[in-house]
């Protein structure tokens, strides 16, 4: 689990009400373009994948732009010093202590669809460590994020605090995964389908939105590989806060992305880490 670097109080509040801010301005920008006709890029166009064959399709929209655009401005606007990294327009002041880590719209391909299971992840981190995390859902009005002892949500049924749930094993687990796709190797693969054949229950599709939902207490673990750190800083300190674990498969810190493993119940992730570590 890391360890959250966390300022003092008064900052904290100042930089939480900031991402807050962040959530409600890009929400509005974005969901004019949901749902509707969009212009979409491949990111992976003349690309080719390590098997020689073409590139998986990366799809990028107009939103995706604009709402990195967005928040890249009033991060700039209003802490100079503070680095970020997003998803489209990369790293800038990479020496920061301060860095804003963005992924515009987690879930491109779903929002493409018309499915509400995206959002924009916001994270603030110190050092390599998580400060605060925030995902918005502007289609359904939720946002979820960390505080300083805590984590949170609001929505239609209201503002509430989150807790993970107990899980006692594997076999009591319901799974989440966005894609089986996210397991490019043999061995992932089949660390993958042994813990799946434990559940209780695995559900696809979901983002960010589905560890957002372990924080919640309704799914009890997620596990995913070749992610980007823009893909699961925001949802580290809010699960952790929430009560949950969040590493990868080998037990080091998630916030680099890579292989990763999310769980409500230390019992749960116990035995599954304990099949992804094999050799």
């Amino acid at each position: 689990m890391t360890k959250a670097a966390v300022p003092k109080p008064d900052s904290f509040d100042t930089l939480l009400s900031f991402a807050l801010g962040l959530a409600k301005s890009s929400g509005a920008l974005v969901l004019p373009y949901y749902r509707r006709p969009l212009d979409i890029e491949n990111k992976n166009l003349g690309k080719t994948a390590h098997d020689g064959g073409a590139a998986e399709f990366d799809p990028v929209t107009a939103a995706d732009k604009a709402v990195e655009e967005l928040i890249r401005r009033e991060v700039e606007a209003r802490f100079p010093a503070h680095g970020i990294l997003g998803e489209e327009y990369g790293s800038s002041r990479p020496d920061a202590p301060y860095q804003w880590v963005i992924d515009p719209i987690d879930g491109t391909r779903a929002f493409m669809m018309g499915l509400p299971t995206w959002g924009t992840l916001i994270a603030l981190t110190f050092e390599g460590q998580p400060v605060l995390g925030v995902m918005s859902q502007p289609f359904t009005s939720e946002v979820f994020w960390s505080t300083q002892t805590g984590a949170r949500t609001t929505g239609p049924l209201g503002e509430h605090a989150l807790k993970v749930r107990p899980c006692a094993g594997l076999a009591h687990a319901v799974l989440g995964c966005t894609s089986p796709n996210l397991f490019k190797t043999a061995h992932e693969k089949a660390r993958w389908d042994d813990i799946m054949g434990r559940t209780k229950m695995t559900r696809y599709g979901g983002d960010c939105y589905v560890y957002c939902l372990v924080a919640a207490g309704m799914v009890d673990l997620v596990i995913e590989a070749n992610l980007q750190s823009f893909d699961i800083a925001a949802v580290v300190p809010i699960i952790e806060r929430a009560g949950g674990i969040v590493t990868t498969w080998d037990g080091g810190s998630p916030m680099n992305g890579g292989q990763i493993i999310a769980a409500g119940d230390k019992r749960a992730y116990n035995e599954a880490i304990a099949i992804l570590q094999k050799t």
